[in-house]
């Protein structure tokens, strides 16, 4: 985990030193890769600012995400439909959420046909998952913790929505996420997109700026970079109406 006041000179995506101040007039301060476009904060959140950041995040599992939970469960489902004909649409298809939150896709996944397992951080937030969805398996802790200990054969999937953004250790976190996969493993990913034509032009008007807890500010084009460095090219860009980036990649 990065620690406060120690400033990278290199892009985490791309490895460019060519970055310049952004947006200086939203308060933070950001920096903004030249090469690929990805914009990060310039001093990162410690291991223990996270940790606060993401204990209970969801007041008692009843805010936020959780507060239209068959809506977000009937969308997961969806999801998990494309991801599993993405595979073959085969039986004994294993699923893994990093950033499970209250098990919505790790269950809807389940009910499409795969075996699923979670990764959370926020320990109430898996409380409800375990409580609400108990056909299920959950991780408490972070992927890089849970690709230490997984013993099991590689997953066949992965779904890993609007927590990207989030990580302050963004090398890490893919690497350990693709040593969770097979060879042949389909990602869905989704994460703001700074880029997108849609986004507002003031920065500080756009829902998706939230620093701390959003640190990191993709670009299609960082993403992509990103994920091919871990041996995870994109396979299939989404459209996506709102600014964001939605992807399929595939684990070499």
């Amino acid at each position: 985990m990065t620690e406060r006041g120690a400033v990278s000179s290199q892009c985490p995506s791309c490895g460019s030193s060519e970055r310049r101040p952004y947006a200086p007039e939203c308060g933070h301060a950001l920096r903004e890769c030249l090469t690929c476009g990805l914009v990060a904060m310039e001093h990162l959140p410690t291991a223990e600012e996270v940790a606060r950041l993401y204990r209970d995040a969801y007041q008692g599992a009843t805010a936020g995400y959780f507060a239209k939970a068959e809506k977000k469960l009937r969308r997961s489902r969806r999801r998990a439909r494309t991801l599993f004909r993405a595979m073959g649409a085969r039986p004994g298809l294993t699923l893994l959420d990093v950033g499970s939150s209250g098990g919505f896709m790790v269950e809807a996944a389940r009910r499409e046909g795969f075996t699923a397992t979670g990764v959370e951080i926020d320990p109430v937030s898996v409380d409800y998952a375990r409580r609400t969805y108990p056909s299920n398996d959950y991780f408490l802790g972070t992927i890089e913790a849970f690709a230490a200990v997984w013993s099991g054969a590689s997953f066949d999937a992965a779904y890993c929505s609007e927590v990207i953004e989030h990580v302050t250790d963004v090398n890490g976190f893919v690497a350990a996420l693709a040593r969770c996969l097979a060879p042949g493993a389909i990602l869905f990913l989704t994460t703001p997109d700074i880029g997108h034509w849609r986004r507002p032009k003031m920065l500080k008007d756009w829902d998706a700026f939230a620093p701390p807890s959003h640190c990191l500010y993709f670009t299609y084009r960082a993403l992509a970079q990103l994920l091919a460095k871990h041996g995870l090219p994109v396979e299939r860009r989404l459209f996506n109406w709102k600014p964001g980036i939605k992807v399929l990649a595939r684990r070499r």
